[in-house]
């Protein structure tokens, strides 16, 4: 017996899951890049966020067309993939189709899978005509250069290959087409290989079934470098997103502790710590390891769909704020910070960049109305506000950087105790009037 195939393909099998385990350690060790957050509260309606979001897809279905297309593509996908474990059986063991012994059932569970990698195909060619030829306006924003805008057809023409490589290889199966079970559309494929030999259908079988696997082997490797890593992430992702109201903003521990410090008639706030006294806290965040992980989970689990520029009212009108932008930088100056432990053996070695300024502009931070429309549109609960609010406290508690309105505001409020350039005698004048 020929035991080159198997042994070929256990190689390969090792190699894939080898390769991804590899980047699923560093893509771990990123996040955890960010400083630590308690998410260990009400657990119970965290898994009933992740079972209703990220696999009930509820936020998806708010726009009815691209919602109803991409629950075929995801149900789709992951239930053909269950005939994955039968391939890695006969790839390992030499066998064909070891799962047809279960009789109907097999027939049963073949014929769903080939109807829906017929509406995979349908549906991925739709999504690629509103991508590409419709041109919605929010895939064609100007933070979607290159790489971006062909990740995505990247990924829909994986899709369409791997379901073309499914019915093709179940077409040209003169076994499994003899069962006529199983075989409700592949059946109407069949008739086009007619005409050739036996031991050409077997190639054409083989070729297909080889590059359906090794398809699937480099689609989840490649993962990893896409935006469609979201198909991993969007899970733990739902359940450690904020249960708080949107718009309740959090107090800073830091801020809290110098206050107090402050107030302490013991404490001289204007002597010099002592030696060895733990240095004051950053208030706020500049680069990404100021960030919690959760907010740097949410970076790499953006799908970049847009649906929070779209919603964004200062993106309407006309302003440079996209909170998707928000994120992909976040996620591309995360990846910089992770090459950069790489080449310098787990320790960062400053490289004079950082996210504020290098990738997110101040006039993006101020642009923002804090109006949550991005948080709430987000299909997997991704927050970007809470990363621009972060990097606004930087600027105004750590650097005095806030703009001219907004220091004159806050220095009324300190001298007048309103906003308004009113003495404190005449500031409730505006009842009267």
């Amino acid at each position: 017996m020929n035991y080159l195939p198997n042994i070929l393909f256990a190689i390969a099998l090792i190699i894939g899951i080898g390769y991804f385990t590899k980047n699923v350690k560093k893509l771990i060790r990123n996040i955890k890049l960010g400083h630590d957050i308690d998410v260990s509260d009400n657990k119970s309606q965290r898994w009933k966020n992740m079972a209703m979001i990220a696999l009930g897809q509820s936020k998806m279905v708010r726009r009815p067309v691209a919602g109803f297309l991409h629950i075929i593509v995801y149900v789709g996908f992951v239930i053909i993939n269950i005939e994955v474990l039968e391939i890695i059986i006969d790839g390992i063991l030499g066998t064909h189709r070891v799962f047809s012994s279960i009789g109907p059932l097999y027939g049963f569970l073949i014929g769903s899978f080939e109807i829906l990698a017929l509406l995979v195909f349908v549906a991925v060619i739709v999504f690629w005509i509103r991508r590409n030829i419709l041109k919605l306006q929010r895939f064609w924003k100007s933070e979607m250069t290159s790489w971006p805008k062909n990740d995505a057809n990247y990924i829909l023409y994986f899709e369409m290959v791997l379901m073309s490589l499914f019915l093709i290889m179940n077409a040209t199966d003169i076994h499994f087409q003899a069962m006529n079970s199983g075989n409700i559309i592949s059946q109407y494929i069949a008739p086009l290989f007619e005409g050739f030999s036996v031991s050409s259908l077997h190639i054409i079988e083989r070729t297909a079934w080889w590059i359906h696997i090794l398809g699937i082997l480099v689609f989840l490797n490649y993962l990893y470098f896409s935006k469609h890593l979201h198909i991993l992430l969007a899970f733990p992702n739902t359940f450690y997103a904020s249960l708080k109201p949107k718009g309740q903003f959090d107090n800073l521990a830091a801020v809290t502790k110098e206050v107090k410090m402050m107030m302490d008639p013991n404490v001289n706030p204007f002597a010099a710590p002592a030696e060895g006294a733990e240095m004051p806290a950053k208030f706020g965040a500049s680069d990404v390891q100021d960030l919690n992980w959760v907010q740097l989970l949410n970076a790499y689990t953006c799908t970049e769909c847009g649906r929070c520029t779209s919603e964004c009212p200062a993106n309407q009108t006309g302003k440079k704020l996209s909170p998707r932008k928000i994120m992909m930088d976040t996620r591309d100056r995360l990846e910089e910070v992770g090459k950069n432990l790489d080449v310098n053996k787990g320790t960062f070695v400053d490289d004079g960049k950082q996210l504020l300024d290098n990738y997110i502009t101040r006039e993006e931070l101020w642009a923002c109305t804090s109006c949550n429309a991005c948080v709430e549109a987000c299909p997997v609960s991704i927050n970007p506000l809470s990363i621009i609010l972060d990097m606004r406290r930087y600027l105004v508690m750590e650097q005095s950087a806030a703009p001219v309105e907004l220091n004159n505001m806050m220095t009324n409020i300190e001298n007048n105790g309103a906003p308004w350039p009113y003495n404190q005698m005449d500031r409730l004048n505006w009842k009267n009037e």
